[in-house]
């Protein structure tokens, strides 16, 4: 039986957290599906104002997205709900303050290292602060910066090795070399947060390439405390995405995943498609760059522009849009509901550990 997590004195009775997928992949109705089962659901932030808008402009529209889909979300489960935030967004900040004022459970931030997270809290605040990291190297330096700077440690730091979608924390070259596997990064992540032991107690939640309850039991026993889903539940009635979206993981064979180039800066893994044959053609290269929503993107050097191909996948149109994907999404069989997904990788973690 899976032991709880605890981030920050907050009791997650399912060490599971459900990534956060953007652009409209995880919001409120995937979230609060997995919250209701006794895990954390997490809401993406990234590209919110394609999704809401009317608002303002589209930061403005940002915030609006960002409040309503966290009062859905309240609306449906009593459970931890978070939300992800990437260091690349333009309006970081601007999240980051919202997600505090809502009351957001907890704040994950990766792509890119949330240095100054912690200045945001305010007064009173329970928000809890978890950075993602791809190195036991990056989890010092965030700690030691917390701590130096803000008197404050990570509630905990989900570590995210080369298997995961979307985009990684890894040169090309290291995404395949063993050296730099989640199974070796884990250990030295668990070493490194121990050294801050007297100070708090950090867990560390591993992810990237987790698809079954023996990969959970797997990691738990290299010391992780919990683990970070995503891909496992796209192809979920509740995930947010539309059905095409979900069709695109259940017809893709192991051979369709590949590393893609990211206009964010950093290498990224998705599922072969038309559109990502037009831009290593040169097809997709951007006009102009309205929003400017990423802080690295320069629209006259990027081959196309991630979030409107992220928002036309999400929304069906995979002519005009990619989706991003873990290593296994090939493993996809069918479309089922959270619920069922939870009990067979906790059946799988039982025989795990009858067996281990």
């Amino acid at each position: 039986m899976m032991k709880s997590l605890f981030i920050g004195g907050m009791e997650i009775k399912l060490p599971i957290i459900q990534g956060g997928m953007g652009v409209g992949i995880s919001l409120s109705g995937l979230a609060s599906a997995v919250a209701n089962e006794g895990g954390i659901g997490v809401i993406s932030c990234a590209g919110l104002g394609l999704i809401y808008t009317g608002h303002g402009n589209f930061f403005q529209n940002c915030i609006w997205g960002l409040k309503e889909e966290f009062r859905l979300a309240r609306e449906r489960t009593k459970g931890v709900v978070g939300v992800n935030i990437m260091v690349a967004l333009t309006n970081f900040a601007d999240m980051v303050r919202t997600a505090m004022e809502e009351e957001v459970d907890i704040i994950f931030s990766g792509a890119g290292l949330p240095l100054d997270l912690p200045s945001y809290l305010i007064p009173g605040s329970k928000t809890k602060l978890v950075p993602i990291v791809s190195s036991a190297r990056a989890a010092k330096i965030i700690c030691d910066k917390w701590h130096n700077n803000y008197n404050y440690l990570p509630d905990a730091i989900v570590v995210e090795g080369p298997k995961a979608g979307g985009h990684l924390g890894f040169k090309r070259e290291q995404i395949f070399d063993e050296a730099y596997s989640l199974e070796k990064i884990i250990p030295e992540v668990v070493k490194t947060v121990a050294s801050y032991r007297k100070m708090k107690v950090i867990p560390v939640i591993a992810a990237g390439g987790i698809s079954s309850g023996r990969d959970i039991y797997h990691f738990f026993e290299l010391g992780a405390s919990g683990v970070q889903m995503g891909t496992l539940f796209v192809t979920t009635e509740e995930c947010d995405a539309s059905d095409a979206f979900k069709q695109v993981y259940l017809a893709a064979q192991e051979g369709d995943l590949q590393i893609i180039n990211s206009p964010v800066g950093m290498p990224g893994r998705a599922i072969k498609s038309e559109f990502l044959d037009r831009v290593a053609a040169g097809l997709e290269v951007p006009k102009n760059c309205p929003e400017h929503c990423i802080k690295t993107c320069d629209y006259s050097k990027s081959p196309y522009c991630i979030m409107k191909a992220l928002f036309n996948a999400a929304k069906g149109n995979m002519k005009r849009g990619y989706a991003f994907a873990g290593i296994n999404a090939h493993l996809a069989q069918k479309i089922s509901n959270v619920r069922e997904v939870i009990a067979v990788l906790k059946m799988q973690y039982a025989m795990a550990e009858n067996e281990g």
